[in-house]
């Protein structure tokens, strides 16, 4: 009988804790998809406010005809998304990914962004981006 209620007391304790971990997790996913999202706006809007939205467009079919790249993706392959906005704009994606960078500062605040500028002349675009999604 003693056996039978411990081995029940560790079973529930497991089940437990495999639910609060496996909460957490979907939490940090969520948070992550949230923060993935923001990004793909504030390259969105970006690109809008520059080119307006038929230029746009034209730059998204590029992405997508000759990197594969779709709009929902941006964010978690920012390295092919600068390529693409490099090839289709060579020197002026330069200005485009400092304005997009500037956007996504100061949308996370003065201290996130106090936090990237010491390293700003030293990171290109993307390993900028990388350091704001917390991704390396």
């Amino acid at each position: 009988m003693c056996r039978t209620n411990l081995r029940e007391d560790l079973l529930s304790r497991m089940t437990s804790d495999t639910f609060a971990s496996v909460s957490t997790m979907e939490g940090l996913q969520e948070t992550s998809r949230k923060d993935d999202q923001k990004i793909v706006r504030i390259i969105d809007r970006v690109l809008k406010q520059v080119f307006g939205n038929e230029a746009t467009h034209l730059i998204y079919q590029h992405l997508e005809n000759n990197y594969a790249l779709r709009q929902d993706d941006l964010a978690d392959r920012i390295e092919l998304f600068a390529r693409g906005l490099e090839d289709f704009l060579r020197s002026g994606a330069y200005v485009v990914e400092r304005r997009i960078l500037e956007d996504i500062y100061s949308s996370y605040g003065l201290l996130r962004r106090l936090e990237l500028q010491r390293t700003r002349e030293e990171c290109d675009f993307v390993s900028q981006m990388r350091t704001l999604m917390g991704k390396t």
